[in-house]
């Protein structure tokens, strides 16, 4: 249990479900006139589920979770004031017009949307796509998954009335009622950025059915209240789902605890988006050729950021070593590359082969060996040459932030599970000549709390959030050596 001081009064219970790409939690925040407590009351899995070659999300399962997790907390007699929901980005479930779910999502590692792009930007180039939405081209966007679904004939998209990305999708299910929060929606690759609404005319150029997209609402909305059925069952009353920041990162760095603007980000997990708050989207040449995305942030901020592949390179890699009998923990693996510090090779962790290689390690070896640079000859050097690649990586993107931003980069703040790695958060100090300031490692569930608690009128903008996460949350400082 995290507890802290607030300057808050009145007592709520705010429950966040957080949901990763393998794994998910319920993390319930109580505030009780100056006391804040946080703590995790449930945890579950949520990976991708292989059938006919193609690859889903489990959502029904997700569900379950989510009511369990209710059911226990109205059998602990826990009163909860609202629910609020955050997941990954891009993916999508369907809905019949008499409100039937059309199947489980499709999940973006599913390899359909290969060369995709390429053949939209026949129809559509990839300039005049960019300029538009201002989103980082990537294969798994929504535009592109949904291209190939037309293509392909998807059945669910065929018959279905709505689409719902998936925190709102989770709300639909837990609610009866639905909106498209404008946080998930920017990341589809298919929102305007002028408009804030999709770009219909761009989606029908393409042949994609622009009618099952729904208006797209701010967050902090009232989605309606838990389904009667639930609420009965559950023992919990009908008690409201708020849409909160519904792309994780937009939650996470929500409640970075910065001080001022000046200021870079590095939500840090199997993906690293590392990026800046900007006051308006960020959409020229540069950006275009450099590749940055613009998706939407609170208080009508963007998030211009790039999305590096991260910690997924070693979780890879670990996978590989743990079926070979060695159980690395995260302790012994800072101390393995402390070890191999000087070891001298590098990748660049964005290239394709590493984005779901058959083996990792074979990936990591073919691209040295076409480089020219040295394969390691033990599991340390590998360590060593991930968290190399890694700080090489965040100085370049960096550098582009720099040079891009309206205003001078003074700290990166990492959040997430990775701000606890202090090797790496060192190097990353080192590396990129200013301090690094880690924590909160919750930082998701915190935003997801707090925009609940701006819902209920406890707390006013993104700066006054921010200021009272400074206050309750320990944070760590590293400076660079050089």
């Amino acid at each position: 249990m995290i507890k802290t001081k607030t300057i808050m009064s009145g007592s709520y219970n705010f429950l966040a479900f957080d949901c990763g790409a393998t794994s998910g939690r319920a993390v319930l925040a109580t505030f009780q006139g100056n006391d804040f407590s946080m703590k995790e009351v449930y945890r579950f899995p949520s990976g991708i589920i292989e059938l006919g070659g193609k690859y889903y999300w489990d959502i029904l399962a997700i569900y379950n979770h989510f009511v369990t997790c209710l059911g226990q907390l109205g059998k602990d007699g826990v009163k909860i004031d609202s629910i609020g929901i955050d997941t990954w980005g891009v993916d999508f479930g369907f809905v019949a017009a008499d409100g039937s779910l059309l199947g489980n999502p499709r999940a973006y590692r599913d390899p359909y949307t290969d060369g995709i792009p390429e053949e939209v930007f026949r129809s559509i180039p990839r300039e005049k796509l960019y300029g538009a939405t201002g989103i980082q081209i990537m294969n798994f966007n929504s535009i592109f998954q949904l291209y190939a679904q037309t293509k392909e004939e998807f059945a669910p998209l065929k018959y279905a009335k709505n689409i719902l990305f998936v925190p709102d999708l989770l709300s639909y299910m837990l609610t009866g009622k639905q909106v498209c929060e404008y946080t998930i929606a920017s990341t589809s690759g298919m929102m305007d950025q002028d408009a804030g609404q999709f770009n219909q005319a761009l989606l029908e150029s393409l042949g994609i059915r622009a009618d099952v997209l729904l208006p797209i609402t701010q967050p902090g909305s009232v989605v309606g209240t838990l389904r009667p059925s639930i609420a009965a069952a559950c023992g919990i009353g009908e008690v409201p789902v708020i849409a909160v920041a519904g792309h994780d990162t937009a939650s996470a760095i929500a409640a970075v605890p910065a001080e001022n603007e000046n200021f870079a980000y590095l939500s840090s997990g199997t993906w690293s988006l590392l990026g800046i708050e900007s006051p308006s989207p960020i959409i020229n040449e540069e950006s275009a050729r450099l590749n940055f995305t613009n998706e939407g942030g609170i208080d009508g901020t963007t998030r211009f950021l790039k999305n590096i592949t991260g910690m997924w390179i070693l979780e890879q890699c670990r996978k590989i070593w743990t079926a070979e009998g060695k159980q690395y923990g995260y302790a012994q693996l800072e101390a393995m590359a402390i070890e191999e510090a000087a070891f001298p090779s590098t990748i660049n962790p964005d290239d394709p082969r590493f984005a779901a290689p058959a083996n990792m390690i074979e990936a990591i070896n073919g691209y040295l060996k076409e480089s020219g640079q040295i394969i390691p000859a033990s599991d340390a050097q590998y360590v060593s040459l991930i968290y190399h690649s890694l700080t090489k990586r965040y100085k370049e993107v960096v550098a582009n932030l720099a040079s891009l931003a309206s205003f001078p980069i003074e700290k990166l703040h990492i959040i997430g599970g990775g701000s606890a790695n202090n090797t790496l958060n060192q190097w990353t100090a080192d590396e990129l000549g200013i301090p690094v300031v880690a924590g909160p490692m919750e930082a998701t569930a915190i935003g997801n709390v707090m925009l609940q608690a701006r819902a209920a009128g406890l707390v006013k903008d993104r700066w006054e959030m921010r200021s009272l996460v400074a206050k309750a949350f320990s944070v760590k400082t590293f400076f660079p050596a050089r």
